[in-house]
């Protein structure tokens, strides 16, 4: 159920998030304000439209939301697998599980470290650019190793 689930908000966020879609939610709008001198703007005529887009509105916050949510948890796997095998930090790993304080916190911390790095890199930039052609290397030895057939398993896989 749950698999089936997931597809389906999927598949509707995706089918929702088109432009052709909105086309025809807009010309249902207009159409039904075209049919109001019609049905002499009765309550009957404004109870359709505010019940349709009621039902319409709490279906789609379940559905968007489960798509939005797996796809929140996919790119934060992807990125602690970027973390892990890099040369970032560990310690950034579950930040997302932080409160709004600590994360406020965080952001000022690492905003500081970026400015300072900053200023210290500008003044190493003649290392940066004899480093550079080594650290290529270093990069193309790193593929060559993770594309080799039977590498150590790395953190997230699943033995």
């Amino acid at each position: 159920m749950k698999h089936l689930f997931a597809h389906f908000a999927t598949k509707t966020s995706e089918w929702a998030g088109k432009p052709v879609i909105f086309i025809l939610a807009l010309t249902a709008v207009i159409l039904w304000a075209l049919l109001g001198p019609f049905f002499d703007y009765s309550e009957t005529w404004q109870l359709v439209i505010n019940t349709a887009t009621t039902i319409v509105t709490f279906l789609m916050v379940f559905v968007l939301q489960n798509a939005q949510t797996r796809d929140t948890r996919a790119i934060q796997a992807k990125l602690n697998e970027i973390i892990l095998t890099s040369h970032a930090e560990n310690r950034f790993i579950g930040i997302e599980n932080l409160d709004e304080e600590e994360l406020k916190r965080l952001d000022e911390l690492v905003a500081k470290a970026a400015k300072g790095r900053g200023e210290t890199e500008a003044c190493r930039t003649e290392e940066v650019v004899k480093a550079a052609p080594l650290k290529k290397a270093e990069a193309r030895k790193r593929s060559v190793v993770a594309k080799a057939p039977k590498q150590k398993q790395r953190p997230l896989e699943k033995s």
